[in-house]
């Protein structure tokens, strides 16, 4: 498993190594030791599963308590995946990083507590899977505005389209009104 640095801080792309032939391939999504001799000593308590077409954008969402920690990858598809810093003392405080994930390059994003995180559906459909460090918590979940002119994340979306959006979604907080952590 390879751990790459992104632009943001604590925020990491990680390689897996894929182990393939004619018959299909292998790859370790997931070894406490091998994250902990990294420096990542995670406790995961919830596993996710989503699915969703072409077009579907999820995010950008963060839950205020019981924040989550998420090891976030695709077995099928393609998503353009995004974080965002939302932590008062980060150098990278308001800054966005993107990544395609798919079940092409088995590639994993590292997204630690203190992030919003969305993805948009690049492929027919893609099935998203991660895991968590916390629980949901619906009643402190919160969505910063995907479209956001502050954080101005470049979504690949087709030009003259809109994403399909969540109810919640639509709805989500400007910049200036999401609430920061410590």
């Amino acid at each position: 498993m390879k751990f790459e640095a992104t632009p943001l801080k604590d925020v990491f792309l990680l390689k897996p190594s894929v182990f393939g032939d004619q018959r299909g391939f292998f790859l370790e999504s997931w070894n406490a030791e091998t994250f902990r001799a990294a420096g990542f000593d995670l406790s995961f308590v919830q596993d996710n599963h989503s699915r969703s077409a072409r077009g579907i954008l999820r995010g950008m969402h963060f839950q205020t308590r019981h924040t989550q920690g998420k090891l976030v990858r695709v077995t099928s598809g393609e998503v353009f995946d995004v974080v965002v810093d939302l932590r008062r003392s980060s150098p990278t405080l308001g800054q966005w990083y993107g990544e395609y994930l798919s079940a092409d390059n088995h590639h994993m994003l590292w997204v630690p507590p203190g992030f919003a995180h969305g993805f948009y559906v690049t492929s027919e459909f893609a099935d998203f899977q991660y895991k968590c460090t916390d629980i949901y918590h619906p009643a402190s979940e919160i969505s910063l505005a995907w479209d956001d002119p502050t954080v101005g994340i470049d979504w690949p979306i087709p030009e003259g389209e809109l994403p399909q959006l969540s109810a919640k979604d639509r709805a989500g907080l400007a910049w200036g009104d999401v609430p920061l952590f410590d």
